[in-house]
């Protein structure tokens, strides 16, 4: 059985998995991040190599894949930019070289490896178009069309950007949507903004219906600009609380005329939860795309 290691580094926790090449979760292990410099951060990411590798013959390895939040120069596999690790241009691929020998390594945007497992359990069609959308501390996409990414300039994705109407005005949709934003709006964490509008709280209802339509204002975007065959959502917003995706349903499909509509039987939320940036990311090192 061939394996890889799958890489999810984020700036909280560093989720690490021994992936086969069918894509089944082999082990996984998680370590927390230390986003304080660049070097502390990179030895978390060797202990959860390390944690992960136990049992395992590095030698079973073919190879290593990292998904990094931010912009990536995936040919070169550097850490280009990111909002929350100080991984400035960080040549990741050739530092676990360094640290593990000359193995292959991939490296990508991490909702890019999220989007890739998510297309293969999916069963993504190779003249289809498919988008991934994570729902959690930020807002963001990915689309695979006709078996390849769609990555524009490089940015392509970042769907938390675009401007949807408010009862304020014009806002980004990530800083009224995403968790923090529905934080910030209702003054409490958002779980308990969910628990409430599950309770029957008229404040909390009016937040979250205010939220799923913002919502389905980005999404609507990507329905007229893309017209996608298939939609899977991720992230902690949405896997928490599974009732939203018909919320975004509901107030999606008065924004979309009839021959838009077929997207909304096409849309659910990820059965890999958590593991798919993992699954992804071991996945690439078998299938570039």
């Amino acid at each position: 059985m061939k394996k890889a290691i799958g890489l999810d580094i984020g700036g909280t926790k560093i989720a690490a998995g021994i992936i086969s090449e069918a894509g089944e979760l082999l082990y996984r292990q998680e370590v927390k991040s230390d986003p304080s410099d660049r070097e502390s951060m990179f030895k978390q990411v060797v202990t959860a190599v390390e944690q992960v590798l136990r049992g395992t013959s590095f030698s079973e390895i073919e190879g290593i894949g990292v998904g990094v939040p931010g912009k990536v120069d995936r040919e070169n596999g550097i850490a280009i930019f990111q909002n929350n690790l100080p991984w400035q241009q960080f040549p990741i691929a050739a530092r676990l070289q360094e640290q593990f020998g000359s193995i292959p390594t991939t490296v990508d945007n991490d909702v890019y490896m999220a989007a890739f497992a998510e297309w293969k359990a999916a069963q993504g069609k190779s003249n289809e178009t498919f988008v991934y959308v994570t729902l959690s501390t930020g807002i963001s996409c990915s689309i695979i069309h006709n078996g390849s990414f769609l990555r524009g300039a490089g940015f392509a994705g970042e769907l938390g950007l675009i401007p949807v109407l408010s009862k304020e005005g014009n806002e980004r949709l990530e800083k009224i949507a995403a968790g923090p934003g529905i934080q910030n709006i209702a003054g409490v964490p958002t779980k308990d903004v969910f628990t409430g509008f599950v309770n029957g709280s008229k404040e909390f209802q009016s937040i979250i219906d205010e939220a799923a339509n913002h919502l389905a204002q980005g999404l609507y975007s990507i329905s007229s600009l893309i017209d996608p065959h298939k939609m899977v959502f991720g992230g902690s917003v949405i896997v928490n609380n599974p009732f939203l995706l018909e919320l975004i349903k509901e107030k999606l499909k008065t924004y979309q005329i009839s021959e838009q509509q077929h997207l909304l039987d096409q849309m659910s939320i990820s059965t890999l939860a958590q593991n798919n940036g993992v699954i992804g990311a071991g996945l690439r090192v078998f299938e570039r795309i």
